[in-house]
């Protein structure tokens, strides 16, 4: 299972309804790759298309779609959004995560 607060919430339906994107029929894309300074690093997209190896996740209003070879890393990860001047953005809380990089981009388990 994964999780979106509040505030990641409502900053991804903004930028959804600033790119013309209906969370109704839309997902939210959560993944894991190869890279980064700590050996794996997120993504996070939006996506039209539910593929075959993806699990699907509601939480709330949103659809979060995760590839089946990601599902492992992120098992009760949250994410999290930080606005203003100090803000992080996007940032992803992850109970799997052994160590994370100083700007929690990427992260080894």
């Amino acid at each position: 299972m994964v999780f979106i607060s509040d505030q990641a919430k409502k900053k991804l339906i903004s930028l959804m309804e600033e790119e013309g994107i209906s969370n109704d029929v839309s997902f939210v894309r959560f993944g894991v790759k190869s890279g980064g300074c700590s050996g794996l690093s997120y993504e996070l997209t939006f996506d039209k298309v539910q593929k075959k190896e993806d699990q699907l996740f509601q939480h709330e209003n949103m659809k979060i779609l995760v590839d089946k070879n990601s599902i492992p890393y992120l098992s009760g990860t949250t994410l999290e959004y930080s606005g203003g001047l100090n803000g992080k953005g996007f940032y992803f809380k992850n109970p799997n995560a052994q160590h994370t990089c100083g700007c929690g981009k990427s992260f080894s388990s």
